[in-house]
């Protein structure tokens, strides 16, 4: 999975132990052309906004940097020209500044082989009154010594000199990577683009591409053309309406893959392409029925979850996905390849004679071994041809293969246990590593899994566990976070999840304990954040979104509230108004809670401390009617079943809102101490979704509850799901009527405060329904 510089283990790497030589650049000379300008230039910024690195020297002075500057490297080096013209492209598209690659004596930017800088990708930039050098022993250091150089310069002020310093620099962990899950839904591979350049902006240096699992097949097998002919393509439910496609899928061409490798090695990024098996089959067994167990061709899935098809672990499969490898490793030159080996259900082995009969054959005292095997073929013949196998941490179960690489993402537990038996170990756990988790519970977020993972998570995550001894911590490669992508129809969802949660991983990853400081990365960050806006990127500004709180009992009682506003990060100044416009630096700072009279319109925006925005403005209207209101993230569950999702209306369509909670395993949510003195009536808004959800054995969890009317029935409960019935309606026919339903009712329930229980009584196998609004009403509804 990674190139040679990868074989290095990296686990734990001290600032101390990087040696460098001393290297000072001298550029006595400007040309005449570059002194034209005599204006006098900003000062330069303070190093506390220059991104975190291993070691970092401050100096006097400062260097100026303008156009038709040189960029010198030595003769014949590619890389290092390589690294030279990334630069100056970057310093073109952000500073307007145009540097020439070479073509001088005496370069304001010099680019210098050092055998004395230690480690495979590490470098030292110096910046002096004479100049800039980056020094390094292989291409990756002088590429990630050029990163720096040009974070540094985009960290002061436009037009500013660059400050003078020395830094020493060099990775903790030799993985520093990130997943993308093409086969649930795809990019294009100008989206992919813009995914690697962020990589290597923020030095993560692989690419996981998942390109197999049952909702598709995304890489082109010449062998055997059906695999995208038939299982690239499914058929989602209801296509064709409502903004769903009539179908959904694609591959990428062999061209395609080839030019996003090259893109990626030439920017020091693996791209390590994983083959799901032998569960994660279905559009190869729907493509090519004989892969199967039971011999008969599947459907595509079009279900989130876990599906129960799986791979025959027969002589004849391995040598067909043997052919598949030999076109896999053609086109991926990563020493890595995955085979995946999750969630491998393996109910169709056991309910067959003849993969029965083949595992006694073998010797093999069950069915984990059986896999265990299937794995050991296909990570042998990998291994024949100079490549290691990968595999997620359920390959633990039958045996290791050979030298194979243990993924943990069950936790932490599964790299514990390999890295005590020797193997290599990468961290990815869930859900502290999944971008598909949520980034705040937020009623504007958009889709993901529950519970939420902040930006303050992921950068307190340790990859290192505490449970291993010394000799075992030199097998942690490193770590990477997953996006997965079943709830990430559009790469607007993706960016939304990965940024700027992304330059929290490159820190945890790059950085040594010691050195990283959660409130340092927040001082640096509003830098980030301008690159992010620069370049285009969508990212998300969740960690600084104002939450403006109030009093709801005193409103309700009183029309007068205290209202509090803060955000997740706890950074930047709050500025609010209370006038309907939009929050600008010069509005009110909010320094305490502060009185409102109802009804009042507060809005606010975080600022950082150069005046930047942090985020957009959020607006919160108080009133009667919003009080008396829930939406479909502030229901809690009924007891018993804390799991839910943030999902989209359907699966494949590609807009950001609306959102809806979805408690997967038992229908039925609370409203707690819901305020009813003077209530009369009730209304409640549904939206029906599509039940695409494989669950295999968790199937057993759901609860049905009984129904008197074919459709079931909307039950609201007083006083808990046990209580007396307040009212409730029967659901219509679902292939008869729209998805939003509405549904409205007097009440008489009794004064004061009372848990309502909203309980669906719908068929477990039919399409499933989540609370859009639910309403509490002065007068009762007309009918």
């Amino acid at each position: 999975m990674r190139r040679r510089l990868l074989l290095i283990r990296i686990a734990l790497l001290a600032a101390a132990a990087i040696a460098v030589g001393a290297c000072a650049p001298s550029v006595a000379d400007r040309p005449a052309a570059n002194a034209v300008n005599t204006a006098p230039l900003p000062a330069a910024a303070p190093l506390s906004l220059i991104p975190q690195v291993a070691s970092l020297q401050p100096a006097s002075g400062s260097f100026p940097l303008r156009s038709g500057d040189a960029l010198g490297v030595p003769p014949g080096d590619a890389g290092a020209a390589d690294a030279a013209r990334w630069l100056a492209d970057h310093v073109r598209s952000s500073r307007g500044l145009a540097l020439v690659v070479g073509g001088e004596a005496k370069p304001a930017i010099r680019f210098t082989r050092d055998t004395g800088v230690a480690g495979d990708e590490a470098y030292r930039l110096t910046i002096t009154t004479a100049g800039v050098e980056v020094r390094a022993r292989t291409d990756a250091g002088l590429f990630y010594g050029a990163v720096t150089l040009w974070q540094v310069l985009t960290s002061v002020p436009s037009g500013a000199p660059l400050p003078a310093l020395a830094i020493d620099d060099a990775p903790r962990f030799a993985w520093r990577g990130l997943m993308l899950d093409s086969a649930r839904h795809m990019q294009t591979p100008d989206e992919i683009r813009t995914l690697i350049e962020q990589m290597a902006e923020h030095k993560l240096n692989v690419l996981h591409w998942h390109l197999t699992d049952d909702q598709g097949w995304r890489l082109p097998i010449r062998r055997y053309p059906e695999l995208t002919r038939i299982g690239a393509w499914r058929t989602p439910p209801d296509a064709g309406h409502d903004g769903e496609p009539a179908r959904y899928g694609g591959f990428y061409t062999r061209a395609q893959i080839r030019a996003l490798v090259a893109y990626a090695a030439a920017r020091h990024i693996t791209v390590v392409p994983e083959i799901d098996l032998p569960g994660h089959a279905t559009a190869a067994v729907a493509s090519y029925p004989r892969l199967g167990v039971t011999g008969k061709r599947p459907k595509v899935s079009v279900d989130w979850g876990v599906n129960t098809t799986l791979y025959n672990p027969s002589p004849a499969t391995v040598r067909f996905m043997e052919h598949v490898l030999d076109e896999v490793m053609a086109l991926f030159p990563s020493h890595y390849i995955h085979l995946g080996g999750d969630e491998a259900v393996k109910d169709q082995w056991q309910a067959s004679p003849a993969v029965q009969a083949q595992r006694r054959r073998l010797g093999l005292a069950s069915d984990d071994d059986l896999q265990g095997w299937f794995m050991d073929q296909l990570g042998s013949y990998l291994d024949a041809h100079g490549r290691r196998m990968i595999g997620w941490d359920e390959i633990l179960e039958g045996g290791v293969p050979g030298d194979a690489v243990v993924m943990s993402w069950r936790g932490s537990k599964g790299a514990v246990e390999a890295a005590g038996k020797g193997h290599d170990v990468i961290l990815s756990p869930a859900p502290d590593l999944y971008f598909d988790q949520l980034q705040s519970d937020r009623a504007d977020e958009t889709t993901g899994r529950i519970p939420v993972k902040s930006l303050a998570d992921i950068y307190a995550f340790e990859p290192v566990p505490k449970a291993l001894d010394a000799a075992e911590v030199v097998h942690v490669l490193g770590a990477q976070a997953n996006v997965w992508t079943e709830h990430m129809p559009s790469f607007a969802h993706v960016e939304h999840a990965v940024f700027p949660r992304l330059d929290a991983l490159a820190e945890a990853t790059w950085t040594v304990p010691a050195r990283r400081d959660w409130h340092d990365f927040l001082a640096r960050l509003p830098a980030q954040l301008a690159r992010y806006r620069a370049a285009g990127i969508g990212y998300a500004d969740s960690a600084f979104a104002p939450d403006i709180a109030v009093d709801a009992d005193a409103a309700l009682a009183t029309g007068h509230t205290r209202v509090t506003i803060s955000n997740q990060a706890r950074f930047g100044t709050l500025h609010y108004t209370l006038d309907g416009s939009d929050p600008d630096a010069h509005a009110p700072v909010y320094t305490a809670p502060f009185n409102v009279a109802l009804p009042a319109t507060v809005r606010a925006a975080a600022y950082a401390d150069d005046g930047s925005v942090l985020g957009a403005p959020r607006v919160r209207v108080i009133d009667r009617i919003s009080l008396l209101a829930r939406g479909t993230t502030d229901l809690a569950n009924c007891p018993g079943s804390p799991f839910r999702l943030r999902v989209q209306p359907l699966p494949d369509v590609t807009s950001l809102s609306p959102v809806y909670e979805l408690p997967l395993f038992n229908a039925c949510q609370q409203w707690a101490d819901a305020p009813l003195d003077g209530i009369h009536g009730l209304h409640v808004a549904l939206q029906r979704l599509p039940n695409n959800y494989a669950l295999a054995h968790e199937a057993k969890l759901v609860v049905q509850r009984p129904s008197a009317t074919p459709f079931g029935e909307l039950v609201v409960h007083l006083d808990g799901c046990e209580g007396a019935v307040l009212t409730q309606w029967n659901l219509p026919d679902p292939a008869r009527t729209r998805r939003s339903l509405a549904f409205d009712a007097a009440i008489t329930p009794p004064p004061g405060r009372h848990t309502l229980c909203f309980a669906l009584t719908a068929p477990t196998d039919g399409p499933l329904y989540v609370f859009d609004r639910v309403q509490l009403l002065d007068a009762a509804p007309m009918p």
